[in-house]
């Protein structure tokens, strides 16, 4: 009697230890870190699922977890007939998934001028990065207001984010650290609910200020992180010029920066 031949791995294969459906278009999973990965909390690496060719199907993704963890996050979308989502999304834990181990991005803090406020601006899941950031212990040394804001479009949309907001004072690495320094502005913009209406609108129309009881944006305090859609990080990035804030990179570091690898609806 022959044995049965054992599985084949992936190249760059990694285990998937959890996976977690919030909604019916959006999942969490967590996969093992490679040794060998070192990387600064907000950026992103390829990652995907051999396709039907025998060539694997990459997509960029922002890492969720913060540099620390031992094992890596991930938050995604679903798109039914999106390439690679549409498979990646029935992933289950003991599966692989190819994970290239070369991270790159600009949400990181190097690529900001020091300053006193940091705002995290994203709709869907361009949250992702910002898990990871709100997660970096950094994050609360550098500034003293840190200032988180997640569109979507219903209330279940935000469950990700706002479950891992309040985990975070119970923390044992960082808990004493967030202490008040974290103002959390989720709204929506279909669905009723407390805050609504669009990152911009609210940045644009002053409402996120005087709800938080913050002065407006000015370039000597405020430092901005900007993940979402690409007509988002358009809206936004001029919202953030007219506050006299100046787009910046890894290389040039100066008051706001945008994430233009993020994964859109059509993956």
């Amino acid at each position: 009697m022959t044995q049965a031949a054992p599985k084949a791995h992936l190249p760059d294969a990694q285990t998937v230890t959890a996976v977690r459906h919030w909604t019916d278009r959006l999942f969490s999973f967590r996969v093992t870190r490679p040794q060998s990965l070192r990387f600064r909390s907000g950026e992103f690496v390829m990652i995907g699922l051999m396709g039907d060719t025998g060539k694997p199907l990459l997509r960029a993704y922002s890492i969720a977890s913060p540099a620390w963890d031992e094992e890596l996050e991930f938050y995604s979308i679903k798109v039914p007939d999106g390439p690679l989502t549409s498979r990646l999304q029935h992933i289950k834990v003991g599966d692989e998934i190819i994970l290239r181990p070369k991270p790159v991005g600009t949400l990181v803090h190097d690529a900001l001028l020091p300053g006193k406020r940091i705002w995290f601006l994203s709709t869907g899941t361009g949250f992702a990065p910002f898990a990871s950031l709100l997660r970096e212990p950094e994050t609360y040394e550098k500034y003293d207001q840190v200032i988180m804001m997640h569109t979507c479009r219903e209330v279940a949309e935000l469950d990700y984010g706002r479950t891992l907001v309040e985990s975070l004072k119970d923390d044992p690495l960082i808990g004493e650290m967030v202490g008040d320094k974290l103002k959390y502005y989720p709204t929506t913009t279909r669905e009723a609910f407390h805050h609504m209406g669009r990152v911009t609108d609210n940045l644009s129309s002053g409402k996120v200020f005087a709800d938080l009881g913050l002065p407006p944006m000015d370039p000597v305090h405020d430092r901005a992180m900007v993940c979402g859609s690409l007509a988002f990080n358009v809206d936004v990035k001029v919202i953030l010029e007219a506050f006299g804030l100046v787009e910046g990179a890894n290389s040039d570091p100066r008051q706001f920066v945008i994430e233009k690898a993020f994964v859109g609806d059509g993956i």
